[in-house]
């Protein structure tokens, strides 16, 4: 990895091009573009407490990734979660409580960080999470869902706490998307999002991008179609290759390639809507972005990973503070040993060198013992 990068500049200029785009695509929206002024200034606050702590020898990431539930009514097709059984059938035991997350967004903030996505399983199981959550108007709070379960509760909810932006998952047209998460979901996104549209709420698409999709999930028709149906953010997520036999689908590098050139392409053509790639442009980024260097993973029992494609842990936020967790022997030797900045044939690096990052846990393990 290089040493002459400078991470603390580079995320600080992602994070403030992400919320100039969300700016610009709330600009229509009276309600949405006041909370988004305020949440810009509480945005620059965030970078400057980071800023003190990296000169005070402390890096902070400004995005964290909580996966509040390990329950999900869906059973899609080569789910990471489910193949790293971190979502199950089984009634959930020992997950983090709401008021234990509460703690946790509330020491989030006082960190410096503005950006936390909730994941599962399906977010929504938790409304008593996603409450809390709103309670943090200094942090944006993304709520990535398989778009089942919104009610008129969780309008209210979405309309009274605008740090909540619902981030519905899609995989392209409607044959696409219900061979993959089942039969009739696409419908049932298409009149969730007009229920948004009606309520004048934001809302954000995301879609696990795949060699098979490619083209498809970056085509001028399939954004048109989102756009007009008021969708305000695109999230591509590249998919990695947890599913035995699945290695073809996750892009390489030239797949890579034209994702990033076709994202340059629709920020031009639709400003109003912002575009996000995870892991994204990685040459650009120093290497991975994951144990800390961008973000970190809370998975539902609390332990802290590196990311949520990575699911191995030496701490838990349970008994420890997530300034500790940031400091955890297994995210420094991931973030010192050059393993984050390794080739890769695709997807993620931590998952495809999962082996090396289980040797370099063992040896954690050994020396508490």
């Amino acid at each position: 990895m290089d040493r002459d990068f400078d991470i603390q500049a580079y995320l600080t200029g992602e994070v403030e091009r992400l919320v100039a785009d969300a700016l610009k695509a709330t600009f229509k929206n009276p309600r949405e573009s006041a909370f988004m002024l305020r949440f810009a200034a509480a945005s620059r606050a965030a970078s400057k407490r980071r800023a003190a702590a990296e000169k005070a020898g402390a890096h902070i990431p400004p995005f964290l990734i909580a996966s509040v539930t390990s329950e999900c009514n869906l059973h899609c097709a080569g789910c990471y979660s489910r193949c790293h059984q971190a979502t199950v059938d089984a009634e959930p035991v020992a997950q983090l409580a709401a008021g234990e997350w509460r703690r946790i967004f509330g020491e989030a903030d006082d960190l410096g960080i503005s950006f936390i996505l909730l994941a599962g399983g399906e977010p929504m199981r938790r409304r008593d999470v996603i409450e809390a959550a709103g309670e943090r108007p200094n942090i944006l709070f993304p709520v990535f869902t398989n778009g089942t379960l919104v009610d008129d509760g969780y309008l209210d909810l979405f309309d009274r706490c605008r740090n909540l932006i619902p981030v519905m998952s899609i995989e392209g047209n409607k044959e696409a998307t219900d061979a993959r998460r089942g039969k009739g979901i696409y419908d049932r996104l298409m009149a969730g999002m007009d229920g948004f549209r009606k309520r004048g709420l934001v809302f954000g698409a995301s879609v696990t991008v795949t060699t098979e999709n490619l083209e498809e999930a970056t085509s001028d028709s399939f954004v048109r179609s989102l756009s007009e149906r008021g969708c305000k953010a695109v999230v591509y997520v590249e998919y990695v290759p947890v599913a035995e036999g699945s290695g073809g689908l996750a892009p390489d590098d030239a797949g890579r390639e034209y994702l990033a050139g076709e994202i340059d392409r629709l920020r031009g053509r639709y400003p109003e809507t912002v575009f996000v790639s995870f892991p994204g442009d990685e040459k650009r980024s120093g290497g991975c972005l994951a144990a800390g260097r961008g973000f970190f993973h809370i998975n539902s029992h609390g332990g802290a990973e590196p990311c949520p494609f990575s699911p191995y842990s030496d701490v838990n936020v349970r008994d420890r503070s997530l300034k500790e967790a940031l400091d955890s022997a297994l995210f420094a030797a991931l973030r010192s040993g050059g393993l984050l900045a390794d080739d890769h044939r695709g997807g993620c690096v931590l998952h495809e060198k999962r082996d090396q990052v289980r040797a370099l846990l063992g040896k954690r393990k050994m020396n508490l013992d």
